[in-house]
């Protein structure tokens, strides 16, 4: 990582779930989000310092009490009162003593969200410690901000959200399809028909389709430019399938936000079937496998642009680690009102000419406003030595 770090101990854990009402279903092919749930964790050393970290929760619906249970009991008692050097020794160690539980339990996926969430924070608590902020720690020299675009724009009233998104200064969009071609093209034709100068779109089958219906669907694109079509196969489907797509489909591919492992990232690389890679940190690898793996994307002459759609804590990660990575990426920002989003991320960063502003504060720059969300909280506890 080329940072060294003082040794620290730790000496208290926290965790805290919420839970906060929407109005409008989030929805996706494969399911719809009633309410936003989030993890937080929050470490502190034995000099008082401390660090925020995000664990992703948003599926199935129970899931985000399920990851705080799994942080107490399996993940909390590791840490506590122990020294490390780096947040790579605290990956590496929680990795190890996971290994057997994650094949007993088959549940790698919870497992590698609960470490990613704790590498994060180790990330924010060390580099408060040194008074930097996180890009400047993982290798960037300043900071004006990352491009980001609207993301997670329902396939429902969909320019309507797209105009509200241009409102809120955002030049570049993202909705999903992959319910029905009749629908889907719709939205296509008019977000198309909508653009003005320099703006662009995305569009994300969330994993609904079989390569015949791929295949049948991308031809139907031909007209549009598209920045990309994400995840239009299931992220297990042989890369193959994935190459024989490619080579149909007349705008880039993307995928990785369900990639769990640096395997799985090299397979992408080496058989080149994608044009985007989107890893998210707080679904796997946190920063310090995200990190080396961003940069071996862009050496590979791929875009990286980090997946996100959660909490605050998880939104500032992904954006310090494009802004030290650097490249032509985009942060994704989840349009759909989200008080765990604003509120656990204060002072919320300034959407500024298409851009999302991060400041120079320590660490990752901001601090949930827990006071206020009191009444969202669904489970608590915390470890100390």
């Amino acid at each position: 990582m080329n940072h060294t770090f003082a040794p620290t101990t730790l000496k208290k854990a926290e965790v805290f779930v919420f839970r906060a009402p929407i109005t409008t279903p989030v929805r996706t092919s494969f399911g719809i989000m009633h309410d936003r749930p989030a993890v937080l964790v929050r470490l502190e050393d034995a000099d008082g310092a401390h660090g925020w970290g995000e664990v992703w929760c948003n599926f199935p619906a129970c899931g985000a009490e399920h990851r705080g249970r799994l942080l107490e009991t399996v993940f909390l008692p590791l840490l506590i009162g122990k020294t490390f050097a780096s947040p790579e020794e605290v990956f590496a160690l929680l990795t190890a003593k996971s290994h057997v539980l994650r094949l007993q339990t088959d549940e790698p996926g919870p497992i590698a969200q609960c470490i990613a969430g704790l590498d994060v924070a180790m990330w924010d608590l060390l580099s408060r410690r040194e008074n930097k902020p996180l890009y400047e720690v993982l290798g960037a020299k300043n900071c004006q901000g990352v491009p980001a675009y609207a993301s997670g724009i329902n396939p429902v009233d969909t320019l309507a959200t797209v105009e509200r998104c241009r409102r809120e200064g955002y030049t570049s969009f993202k909705f999903k399809i992959g319910f029905d071609a009749v629908r889907d093209m719709r939205n296509i034709e008019e977000v198309s028909a909508s653009l003005r100068p320099g703006e662009t779109f995305a569009i994300d089958v969330n994993q609904a389709w079989d390569l015949p219906t791929a295949l049948e669907s991308v031809a139907r694109l031909r007209d549009y430019a598209i920045m990309w079509l994400e995840e239009p196969l299931p992220c297990d489907t042989h890369f193959s399938q994935w190459k024989i797509l490619a080579s149909h489909c007349p705008v880039p591919l993307a995928a990785g936000e369900n990639f769990r492992s640096d395997e799985v990232y090299r397979e992408a690389l080496a058989h080149a079937w994608l044009g985007v890679i989107q890893p998210d940190i707080c679904k796997w690898g946190g920063i310090s496998r995200t990190l080396p793996i961003a940069r071996d994307i862009l050496a590979h002459g791929i875009r990286y642009c980090p997946h996100y759609l959660g909490g605050g804590i998880g939104l500032m990660a992904s954006a310090h680690l494009l802004a030290a990575v650097g490249g032509d990426g985009s942060l994704e920002v989840d349009n759909n009102p989200n008080p765990l989003r604003t509120m656990l991320a204060h002072p919320y960063p300034e959407l500024k000419d298409g851009h999302f502003q991060l400041s120079s504060a320590p660490g990752l720059g901001v601090e949930p406003q827990l006071d206020e969300l009191t009444s969202l909280r669904t489970f608590y506890t915390q470890c100390a030595s």
